[in-house]
C-alpha cells in the first residue's frame, strides 16, 4: 500500500487530509520541502511555526546528533545538563525567573492553567479559581486548554468542559474589567492571536490588563507558544508592549522542530509549585533542550532579529500593494502575518500549492503567512508574486507580478534557483 493508503487505514482522523490534494512530504531543506514526485515547495507553513530556522537547520542538526549520541532520555529524578542550560538561557534573556519543561503549547498552557489556580487559593482565598481569555484565542486541544479557546467551534462535542474560563473581547480593556471577581486567579492572553486570525494586540489593551492585574493579585500569562522565539522580531513577543508578564508559555518554534514546550514564570508565582503538584516523563528530555539550546544561539546571533524585522516589513508591504477588494486587511508582527481575504481562502492556498508555494488558510479567509526567520526578500518577492496571480485567478482581478520569471505554471526552476 501506499503511504497516503496506510495513513486512512490506520491513522485516526484528526486532520484534513485529502489523498487528491495533500502533498506527501519526503524531506527539507531550508525554505524548502519536496514531494514524492520530487516537487519543490516553497513552505511558509513552518510546520505551524515550528521550523522557524527553515528546515533541518545545520545548528540544529549538529546539536541534535551530538546528544543523541550521548543521552536520548534520563528520568528527571536525575539531573541532565541541556535541561538546566538550557532553562538558565531562557532565563537571561526573559522576565522569568524559573522555568518548567514539558512537551508541547497545550501542555505548557495546562501548567500554566494549574499554577494560575494554585496561586490564587494561595493569595487569594478557596474560591479563586477563575481566568480570563479572550474571544477568538487559542490555546490548545487538551480539556482546559481547548476551555480556555475562546472560539466555540472548538468546543462542540467536548462538554461539560472544565468550569472556571471566562472569555473578553480582544483589545477590548473594558469587557476584562467587568469579568474580574473575588474568584478570578489569572488573565491568560496572546500577545498575538495566531488561530483565531493573526489580531495584534494593542499596547495599551496590554498595559491596562497589567494594570488590571496589579490591582487585584491576578497573575498575567501570555501565550507566546506561535509569536514566541523570534517570530515577531524580538525574542519573545511581550517586547513590542513594553508590558511585563508575570508568566508565558512557549513550544512551536523553541525545538526548531522537536517537540518541546516550556512555562516560564518570574516573582513568587515560581516558587508555587512544589514536588508532586506537576511533573512532564519527556518534558526537558535532554536531545529536545540541545536542539532548543541551538536555536536560541542562532536566533540570538547578531543581526538575526533585525533581519526578521525587516522581512516582516517587507512582507507586509508587499501584500499591502495587492490590498484592495476583495482583500479585507494585512495584519500582524514580524514573520506572523495575516492577509484577509473577502472569499474562498483555501483556494487561494490550493492555488498556490499547485504552482509550488505553501500557505495555511485559517477560518476560510485568513491566508496566514509563517515563513521560516531565514527567508530572504527574493522568496518574498516569489510568494508575493504568486499570490498575486492567485488572486487574478480567483476573483478575475489583475495583480502585477513582481518576478519576470514566475509563469502561470509552477514557480519557475531558475527563479527558485535564485533565491536558494
Amino acid at each position: 500500500m501506499e503511504i497516503k493508503e496506510l495513513e486512512k487505514k490506520f491513522i485516526i482522523n484528526t486532520y484534513n487530509r485529502r489523498p487528491e490534494t495533500t502533498i506527501l512530504i519526503k524531506r527539507g531543506e531550508g525554505v524548502y520541502v519536496w514531494d514524492e514526485s520530487g516537487n519543490r515547495y516553497m513552505d511558509f507553513v513552518g510546520g505551524l511555526a515550528v521550523n522557524s530556522l527553515g528546515h533541518c537547520h545545520p545548528a540544529v542538526v549538529e546539536a541534535v546528533c551530538r546528544q543523541a549520541e550521548k543521552l536520548l532520555h534520563a528520568s528527571n529524578l536525575y539531573y541532565t545538563e541541556p535541561q538546566v542550560r538550557l532553562a538558565e538561557m531562557l532565563v537571561r534573556y526573559s522576565v522569568a525567573d524559573k522555568v518548567f519543561f514539558c512537551n508541547s503549547g497545550a501542555e505548557a498552557n495546562e501548567a500554566a492553567i494549574k499554577l494560575a489556580r494554585k496561586y490564587g487559593k494561595q493569595k487569594r482565598g478557596a474560591d479563586a479559581h477563575e481566568i480570563i481569555t479572550a474571544e477568538r484565542s487559542f490555546h490548545g486541544r487538551t480539556l482546559a486548554a481547548v476551555t480556555a479557546t475562546g472560539q466555540p467551534k472548538y468546543h462542540q462535542g467536548f462538554e461539560p468542559l472544565v468550569s472556571g474560563f471566562r472569555y473578553g473581547r480582544f483589545n477590548d480593556l473594558d469587557s476584562f474589567a467587568a469579568l474580574v471577581n473575588e474568584k478570578t486567579c489569572a488573565i491568560l492572553m496572546e500577545p498575538l492571536q495566531g488561530e483565531g486570525g493573526v489580531y495584534p494586540a494593542n499596547q495599551e489593551f496590554l498595559a491596562g490588563l497589567r494594570r488590571l492585574c496589579d490591582e487585584n493579585d491576578l497573575l498575567l500569562v501570555f501565550d507566546e507558544v506561535q509569536c514566541g522565539i523570534g517570530r515577531t522580531g524580538r525574542l519573545f513577543a511581550y517586547e513590542h508592549f513594553a508590558v511585563e508578564p508575570d508568566a508565558f508559555t512557549l513550544a512551536k518554534a523553541l525545538g526548531g522542530g522537536l517537540p518541546i514546550g516550556a512555562l516560564c514564570v518570574r516573582g513568587e508565582a515560581a516558587d508555587c509549585f512544589v514536588p508532586g503538584d506537576h511533573a512532564s516523563t519527556f518534558g526537558g528530555n535532554p536531545v529536545a533542550c540541545a536542539a532548543a539550546l541551538a536555536v536560541l544561539e542562532v536566533v540570538l546571533g547578531s543581526g538575526f532579529l533585525a533581519h526578521v524585522e525587516k522581512m516582516g516589513d517587507y512582507l507586509m508591504t508587499l501584500l499591502r500593494q495587492l490590498q484592495s477588494s476583495p482583500l479585507a486587511d494585512v495584519r500582524g508582527l514580524g514573520l506572523m502575518v495575516g492577509m484577509e481575504f473577502d472569499g474562498d481562502g483555501g483556494a487561494l492556498a490550493a492555488y498556490c500549492q499547485e504552482r509550488g508555494l505553501l500557505l495555511n488558510c485559517i477560518g476560510g479567509k485568513v491566508l496566514r503567512f509563517l515563513p521560516p526567520l531565514i527567508v530572504e526578500q527574493e522568496h518574498l518577492d516569489v510568494a508575493v508574486t504568486l499570490l498575486g496571480q492567485a488572486l487574478q485567478a480567483v476573483t478575475g482581478q489583475e495583480k502585477q507580478a513582481k518576478v519576470e520569471n514566475v509563469t502561470d505554471g509552477r514557480l519557475d526552476e531558475a527563479c527558485l534557483e535564485e533565491c536558494s
